[in-house]
């Protein structure tokens, strides 16, 4: 059972960051949280605390001894509900800061927000973070959370810098990119089919990079994002 003292506030905020597992028990990372960001304790009857993170309204598991150690109760804030023409106004930025990610020396991290070490989702919402636009935690819900844009290989015309490229199976998506402009994208790949780290490919077809390849045969389809996340709860 976790243990937090004799009584677990519902809300907290953080004071450091600290990482969050996809299960209750074992390491496996389901992601990073930053400090500055606030929670909510769901469940505390287990070996960890089942909380879901406010702003992007992400389910995760936290060690209690973290959370005491990085934490303090807080009250959860309103988020406001950014619409389009406000991200429009700051999609240079994310683009900027991308681009800065790219170039810092990092590698590919499943799980990964804070940085250098990123995952595909993490960078897209970390660089749209930094200019306060919260989006989902993951590619699948990221997907759902745009507005679809019309996209396929070699046709890229409806597409506009800070769009969402979205890659995957015919059943679910598992990687995303951030589009660039005409048919390029940033994204963090990992080992297998990737650069192990955060690069820049592209949707042309006469492009015959491996990597490159690869992302184009799994192409799902695109999406644009079109308000911010208001903290509330995602399906899972």
């Amino acid at each position: 059972m976790a243990t937090l003292g004799s009584l677990v506030p519902a809300a907290w905020r953080l004071q450091a960051p600290l990482d969050a597992y996809s299960h209750s028990r074992g390491m496996g990372l389901a992601t990073q949280v930053a400090a500055g960001r606030h929670l909510r304790v769901l469940d505390q009857s287990g070996p960890r605390l089942r909380v879901r993170l406010h702003e992007d309204g992400y389910p995760c598991w936290l060690d209690p001894e973290d959370l005491e150690r990085a934490g303090c109760p807080a009250v959860l804030p309103a988020l406001p509900r950014l619409d389009r023409a406000a991200i429009a106004a700051r999609l240079a930025d994310v683009l900027a800061f991308g681009e800065a990610a790219r170039l810092r020396p990092n590698h590919y991290l499943w799980g990964g927000t804070l940085g250098p070490d990123l995952d595909c989702s993490g960078l897209v919402q970390t660089a749209f973070a930094a200019s306060g636009i919260w989006l989902p935690r993951d590619a699948y819900l990221q997907e759902h959370f745009c507005r679809p844009v019309a996209v396929q290989i070699g046709e890229t015309r409806l597409l506009e810098p800070g769009d969402l490229l979205f890659f995957g199976t015919a059943r679910r998506c598992t990687h995303v990119g951030l589009h660039l402009g005409g048919g390029r994208y940033l994204h963090s790949s990992g080992l297998e089919h990737g650069r192990n780290g955060i690069g820049i490919d592209d949707l042309n077809p006469r492009n015959t990079d491996p990597v490159a390849c690869h992302y184009r045969a799994e192409l799902r389809g695109a999406g644009r994002v079109m308000h911010s996340h208001d903290g509330s709860p995602l399906p899972t």
